[in-house]
């Protein structure tokens, strides 16, 4: 598989969140996007996922989908992985940023609790993770995401406290994730130098995913009804941001076909018609 390791010029890369807009937020399936992702194999365009999931289960859904000759964009930015030249300091980091979380003042740690204080159990039951999912959600390198227990006053104060030892602190789809900086929007340079694409666009439905949709040249908000919708972002009064009506997967595949009638992008499906 050496496709993801080419610099050749492709007409379009996608970037894309997975928890809410590739894949479905109940039932974490992407099979309504099926259609999108098969024109854009058919027109050699690169969907780089981008999450908040681990490598080890990044690598399972890229397989699945047929996408394991591209990077991804793993832990919410903190890594990046199928690039030349990326090196995995992963386990160091990860016990650095348990050792900063027990850091805190005990009264704030003990309202968050992380995928490090979980048994394979709990991360089931706070995810809907299958067993051998959940272990693999564990199997963390770079970031720790969990559950936010008190107050919305106390979490400013565990924010605050992370921050003076360089921990970043954002909202996913479910969770509270902790990282040593970096955004998923950081990465996109370095896949974009690869691929050197004519058009770039971007998928996702939460606050994590703002920085990802506003660098791309169009970034598309994919409706959440089981969180508050994202505010009007940079580049939405212009057309470069649209909002999907429809959520996770069939969102992701009307975005990416009205993408193809606006880009005039030709999936060769009547070269022989």
């Amino acid at each position: 598989m050496t496709l993801g390791f080419m610099s050749i010029q492709v007409p379009l890369l996608v970037f894309s969140d997975l928890d809410g807009t590739l894949l479905d937020h109940d039932t974490y399936s992407w099979a309504a996007a099926e259609p999108a992702l098969t024109r854009l194999a058919q027109i050699g365009a690169p969907v780089v996922l981008s999450s908040s999931k681990t490598a080890v289960e990044m690598a399972v859904l890229q397989a699945d989908m047929g996408l394991d000759a591209y990077p991804a964009i793993v832990e919410n930015g903190s890594g990046l992985i199928g690039l030349p030249g990326e090196v995995d300091a992963g386990v160091v980091r990860y016990e650095k940023l348990r050792a900063a979380l027990d850091e805190t003042p005990p009264a704030l740690r003990r309202q968050f609790t992380g995928f490090g204080d979980m048994s394979v159990q709990d991360v089931m039951n706070a995810t809907g993770l299958t067993q051998q999912a959940a272990k693999l959600a564990r199997t963390r390198s770079f970031s720790e995401p969990g559950l936010w227990a008190g107050t919305e006053d106390e979490m400013a104060e565990f924010i605050e406290a992370l921050a003076c030892q360089d921990v970043n602190a954002r909202f996913g789809g479910r969770f509270l994730t902790l990282s040593f900086g970096k955004t998923k929007a950081d990465r996109m340079d370095a896949v974009i130098a690869q691929y050197r694409p004519t058009h770039t666009i971007a998928l996702g439905d939460a606050p994590n995913d703002v920085e990802m949709l506003e660098k791309a040249d169009f970034g598309v908000i994919i409706a959440n009804p089981h969180r508050p919708a994202l505010p009007t972002l940079k580049g939405e009064a212009e057309g470069a941001i649209i909002r999907t009506t429809d959520p996770g997967p069939i969102g992701w595949n009307s975005a990416i076909n009205a993408l193809f009638q606006r880009l005039n992008l030709d999936t060769g499906r009547h070269m022989h018609g």
